[in-house]
């Protein structure tokens, strides 16, 4: 059998803000999530995205500490067109999360823009521009 790219897990500091982050991306996770120690989201294409809290983590592997200097992995979500870049992109920082990167159109013909989720990733928001 050939290994095959199934999930993107994520360590988080807070799974209830992380929760609430991802949710208002539309993720779906189950209710009464915020209790568990370990909590999963199916996405389209059979991914799944994993939240795994700090101490869950360090149950298994004591020796565990988070990386020093913010985030060091990136997610991207794709929108169903410009403005919807700029609704969602507003939509979260009107909540409080931290805009890095406010929406732009990119020469590679992407709106695009970057928000940081609670625990400093990258959550990039893209969709095509419309052909010239």
């Amino acid at each position: 059998m050939t290994p095959r790219f199934a999930v993107i897990g994520l360590v988080v500091s807070d799974l209830t803000a992380s929760l609430a982050f991802y949710r208002r991306l539309g993720l779906d996770f189950p209710s009464g999530a915020e209790e568990l120690p370990h909590v999963e989201a199916e996405l389209p294409g059979g991914l799944v995205l994993a939240l795994d809290t700090e101490a869950t983590v360090r149950s298994f592997h004591p020796a565990w500490r988070a990386p020093a200097g913010g985030g060091r992995v990136g997610l991207a979500f794709r929108c169903g067109s410009p403005a919807e870049v700029d609704a969602v992109h507003a939509d979260l920082t009107d909540a409080g999360y931290h805009g890095e990167l406010k929406p732009w159109d990119a020469f590679w013909g992407q709106r695009y823009a970057t928000v940081h989720d609670p625990d400093g990733n990258g959550v990039d928001l893209f969709a095509p521009l419309p052909a010239e």
